[in-house]
C-alpha cells in the first residue's frame, strides 16, 4: 500500500478543518456580493471631500451576512463546490483548445477577437456549458432528461429538425450591419 504524500495529507487535513466546505465558499460568496454592491452602489454613497464614496461598511456587512447564510445551507455549499469545479474544467478545456489552435498558427498571435463569429460561437457554447453545469448541480438535468425521454422519437426529431430549419432561415435572411445602419440613421 502506497502512503499518501505530505501534500496530499495537508489537503486532506484542510478538508477535515472545513476549508473547502466553509471557508472557501464563504470567501467566494462574500467577494462576489461585495463586488456587486460596490459596483452597483445600490446601498448608497457618501460624499467625502467632494468625492462620492460607496458605503463600504454597509456593503461589507450585507455581503458578510449573505455569505454566512449561504454556508449555513449545506445544499448551497455542495452546489457551489460542484459548479465551481465544473466551471474550472470548462475553463481548462477552453485553454487547451486555444493551445491547440496556437500550434497551427505558429508564431502568429491568436485571439478570438480577430474572428468575431467564432468569438460569438464560443461565448454561446460557454454559456450553454455553464447552464448545463448549474442544471446538473441542482439535479434538474435529470428531470429534463426524463421529460424529454417520454416523448416519442418522431416528435423529438421533428422538433429538432424544425429548430434547425428556422435557424438556417434566420441565418440566411439576416442582413449583416442592419444595426449599424439604424444607428447612423438616428444620428
Amino acid at each position: 500500500m502506497v502512503e499518501p504524500s505530505g501534500f496530499r495529507g495537508a489537503v486532506e487535513f484542510l478538508g477535515k478543518l472545513g476549508v473547502y466546505d466553509v471557508v472557501l465558499p464563504f470567501l467566494l460568496v462574500f467577494t462576489i456580493v461585495f463586488a456587486i454592491l460596490e459596483k452597483t452602489k445600490i446601498l448608497g454613497v457618501e460624499k467625502v471631500d467632494g468625492k462620492e464614496i460607496t458605503k463600504k461598511n454597509i456593503n461589507a456587512m450585507v455581503a458578510f451576512i449573505v455569505a454566512f447564510l449561504v454556508i449555513a445551507s449545506t445544499q448551497l455549499v455542495s452546489v457551489i463546490n460542484q459548479v465551481m469545479a465544473n466551471i474550472i474544467l470548462l475553463l481548462v478545456l477552453a485553454v487547451c483548445f486555444l493551445l491547440l489552435v496556437g500550434v497551427f498558427l505558429g508564431t502568429k498571435e491568436f485571439t478570438l477577437a480577430d474572428y468575431p463569429n467564432w468569438l460569438k460561437f464560443f461565448m454561446v457554447l460557454m454559456f450553454l456549458g455553464i447552464v448545463l453545469i448549474f442544471l446538473n448541480a441542482l439535479d434538474w438535468l435529470n428531470a429534463v432528461w426524463k421529460f424529454l425521454s417520454n416523448w416519442p422519437q418522431e416528435q423529438v426529431v421533428t422538433v429538432v429538425f424544425l429548430i434547425i430549419i428556422i435557424g438556417f432561415i434566420g441565418y440566411i435572411v439576416h442582413e449583416p450591419g442592419t444595426k449599424e445602419k439604424e444607428k447612423t440613421e438616428k444620428k
